[in-house]
């Protein structure tokens, strides 16, 4: 399969479930309890009022209508008005989308500055009290729940020891570079919440693609010419070992993202997923489908980029 042919299949997929998601997304929406009419009529309006305000909000139509309608808005990048702020959908997202990216970026960065040195430790020390001490952590973290890591963190740093802020993304009475130092306070409880859950699984997954590259012919080559050990390993194995684990890290974007609506619940952090939230709250359906389908399409183009480069590094996966 050609470079060119690739890319077209990988983004052919990438717009079905793109399309899946936006689809799943808007009548799933509308099966949470409660009229959405409420959200956006006043009990002081009059059935004139009333009727117009659903017309305008296209409320009045078939489902299948809306749906149709929503499909022409967001092929023009419109994500709608909410129904509570009376505010572009996308307008709003995009001043939360900063927060979410800071959280979801910087967490990673750190998983990935944490994890390459247990998991090359680990692989360079089979058996040992360090190995067994990773390999068990990886499991335990593997077993781990958002929520549960989050509440954890928050009373511990925030509440009893009171080291941390427990909400929000900075303090409102800063300025200049006290403002950095506050959205860096801010950052590490939420972000810590994420590392953990995201830890166990790559370090674990790594370390074995990195046994498993020490034990190939071409590092046993490189040892027989005199490379010293600690080059082997990181130059030899490990870039080969990091090759899977970009399929990985691409899989790890979609956990964050999906993990970022609870942490951000949480601690209160003023994000995208903060915003579902609210939006579930107040059917607020505008900004709740906006936000999912700015989800859905960040994880999709993550996915993508992830398949592109593993296709780039090893020619062989253009073949499937």
């Amino acid at each position: 399969m050609g470079l060119l042919r690739f890319v077209s299949v990988r983004l052919l997929r990438g717009l079905l479930t793109l399309w899946f998601a936006v689809t799943v997304t808007f009548f799933l929406v509308r099966l949470l309890p409660g009229d959405p009419a409420l959200a956006v009529a006043s009990p002081t309006m009059t059935a004139d009022q009333r009727a117009q305000m659903l017309s305008d909000f296209g409320l009045d139509e078939p489902l299948l209508v809306q749906y149709a309608t929503y499909l022409g808005q967001l092929a023009q990048g419109n994500l709608g008005i909410s129904f509570r702020q009376n505010a572009p959908v996308l307008d709003i997202l995009l001043e939360r989308l900063p927060w979410t990216l800071l959280l979801t970026g910087s967490s990673l960065v750190v998983t990935l500055i944490v994890g390459v040195p247990l998991a090359v430790a680990a692989a360079r020390r089979q058996g040992s009290a360090l190995d067994r001490a990773v390999q068990v952590g990886g499991v335990v973290g593997q077993a781990l729940f958002v929520p549960t890591v989050g509440i954890f963190l928050l009373y511990v740093f925030g509440v009893w020891l009171g080291w941390l802020p427990i909400g929000g993304a900075m303090a409102s009475d800063v300025y200049g570079v006290a403002a950095y130092g506050s959205i860096l306070a801010h950052l590490v409880l939420p972000g810590l919440s994420l590392v953990l859950l995201q830890l166990g699984p790559y370090v674990l997954f790594l370390r074995t693609s990195l046994i498993e590259a020490l034990s190939e012919d071409y590092t046993n080559v490189a040892r027989s010419k005199g490379v010293s050990e600690t080059k082997v390993v990181w130059v030899h194995a490990l870039r080969n070992a990091l090759l899977p684990t970009v399929t990985l890290v691409g899989l790890q974007l979609g956990f964050l993202v999906g993990g970022s609506v609870l942490t951000e619940t949480i601690f209160a952090y003023p994000g995208i997923g903060r915003a579902i939230y609210e939006s579930v709250g107040q059917l607020d359906f505008p900004v709740m489908q906006g936000a999912f389908v700015l989800l859905a399409a960040t994880v999709v183009v993550a996915n993508l980029l992830t398949d592109l480069m593993y296709g780039l590094l090893d020619p062989r996966v253009r073949q499937t």
